[in-house]
């Protein structure tokens, strides 16, 4: 959790009573200015009422210009976007950090942080409405999105940050080079288009496939992708319609919201189970 001097902060240790003790101490040492770390050992129950009980340690730091030079090697690994470890000690009343050898913790190491940010990789196929919506939706989540359309001037002038957006040259291309937890969504202009993408994401056996269209367009979707010979029980994995059960608005940010929420479940399970179903056998990687 990152507090300012102002009083602005990012992020949360969890929120109630113990949060807004450890941003009172945060704003406090920042006053004082770049000082010795601090941990604060702190009871839940008897001293802040939190009935969850239980006891935390908190470690606090203030940091300035000075820090600059230590925290770039971080600031560029973690710009390479994916986890990594950081082997930490107290060096003179201060955290000391350096990257984590592919070894055991080096000597010296007092403790390892994890460092980044775990995306979940999400393809969207289509720039309409409600990949508009769905790109929006998705921009403060922890995914990674990479939005995909063949058409020029498809896309809006801005995207999130968390958001790539292209011209996409080549559907099965881009299926076939997506990592093997990526989260795929097909919602083109074109439904034979729609059909060559979802066929080829099937293939893959990726945790979630899901197109857009009514219980119709699955019907007939199906009866197509039996026909190319496609095994039932990858037909059977197709999410179609999208979104949570239940949902009957068609308009693009409810379909949105409730898209999202899918794929954040779909998230938990894969983060739950990091084994879950390996690539189709027909994916050669």
């Amino acid at each position: 959790m990152v507090v300012r001097p102002d009083g602005a902060f990012h992020g949360t240790i969890g929120g109630g009573q113990l949060e807004f003790l450890m941003l009172d101490i945060a704003s406090e040492m920042l006053k004082a200015g770049r000082g010795s770390a601090r941990i604060v050992d702190q009871a839940l129950g008897p001293d802040l009422g939190q009935c969850c009980g239980g006891r935390v340690k908190i470690l606090i730091e203030t940091f300035d210009e000075r820090n600059l030079s230590d925290i770039s090697p971080l600031v560029e690994a973690e710009s390479k976007g994916a986890l990594f470890d950081v082997e930490c000690r107290m060096e003179n009343g201060r955290v000391r950090r350096e990257l984590a050898s592919q070894a055991d913790d080096a000597p010296g190491a007092e403790w390892r942080e994890t460092h980044g940010e775990d995306r979940t990789p999400v393809l969207i196929f289509g720039a309409g409405h409600v990949g508009r919506a769905l790109v929006l939706a998705l921009a403060p989540l922890p995914f990674s999105v990479r939005w995909l359309d063949d058409r020029e001037d498809a896309f809006p002038s801005h995207v999130p940050a968390n958001a790539s957006a292209i011209r996409m040259k080549s559907p099965e291309g881009e299926i076939a080079e997506a990592s093997a937890n990526s989260l795929i969504l097909v919602m083109t202009h074109d439904h034979p288009l729609d059909m060559a993408i979802t066929a080829a994401a099937l293939q893959r056996g990726f945790p979630y496939v899901g197109l857009i269209g009514s219980a119709t367009k699955r019907a007939r979707f199906e009866k197509r992708f039996r026909e190319l010979g496609l095994p039932q029980e990858w037909i059977a994995s197709l999410v179609c319609p999208i979104g949570l059960p239940g949902i009957a608005d068609k308009d693009p940010a409810v379909i949105a919201a409730s898209v999202v929420a899918q794929l954040l479940q779909v998230r938990e399970r894969s983060q739950l189970d990091r084994n879950h179903s390996p690539l189709r056998p027909s994916d050669g990687k």
